[in-house]
């Protein structure tokens, strides 16, 4: 009988002791502390980068820190200055034409004589002659006209790489025949071979011409 007063007694102690701490925990209030989160300051760096030549397994360009412009502008024909910038390239351009020194017969060649050729005169006993032509060049269009004595004979002939020509019976005296060029073709200038030959089959003139348009080539037969 004691022995349960005891535990009963110990019971109620135990309740009115937990009702005391739950009443003291509702009249004090417990707030959680804010923690902040450290701000970090910056660091001052002290330590130099490294060069990038330092890093190994890389190869990096070297530059230059002088960034000034040249004091002379770029030229490709140096120490020469001109105020206007064509006289650069016409001062070139007659160097280049001056060097090549072509010869008066060679200028003839490429452009055509712009002076009247003659061929020279010939002595024959002959009754007539056969005048024949060809383009002794490439074939590309050449036109002649034929006078003989100032009378046009044949007004247009288109020069071929064959022979083709006349037959022309000699007056006593001179008789001179005129070959006309009318144009350079399309490669210019007007070329054509030519042969004047006697009854008897024998060759009185052989010759080439290079000519301009305009420009004419004589040859005079004188029969005795």
């Amino acid at each position: 009988m004691k022995l349960f007063s005891l535990l009963f007694l110990f019971f109620m102690f135990a309740v009115s002791a937990q009702a005391q701490i739950d009443s003291d925990s509702r009249k004090k209030s417990f707030t959680m502390p804010v923690i902040e989160d450290p701000v970090e300051t910056p660091r001052t760096i002290s330590e130099k980068p490294k060069a990038l030549e330092d890093y190994s397994g890389f190869s990096v360009p070297k530059t230059t820190r002088d960034l000034s412009l040249p004091e002379k502008e770029f030229s490709m024909f140096p120490q020469e200055q001109f105020g206007n910038p064509g006289e650069l390239y016409t001062k070139q351009l007659d160097k280049n034409i001056s060097d090549l020194k072509l010869s008066p017969k060679e200028v003839e060649q490429r452009n055509g004589s712009t002076t009247d050729q003659y061929f020279g005169d010939f002595k024959s006993k002959a009754k007539f002659i056969n005048v024949v032509y060809r383009d002794h060049g490439y074939v590309d269009g050449d036109i002649i006209q034929v006078r003989v004595n100032d009378d046009v004979i044949h007004p247009r002939v288109f020069l071929t790489g064959s022979f083709k020509g006349f037959k022309l019976d000699l007056k006593k005296g001179f008789n001179k025949i005129d070959f006309v060029a009318l144009n350079q073709g399309e490669s210019g200038p007007n070329t054509a071979e030519f042969r004047v030959v006697d009854d008897t089959g024998h060759v009185v003139s052989h010759n080439q011409w290079n000519l301009a348009t305009g420009v004419k080539a004589t040859i005079i037969i004188v029969k005795e």
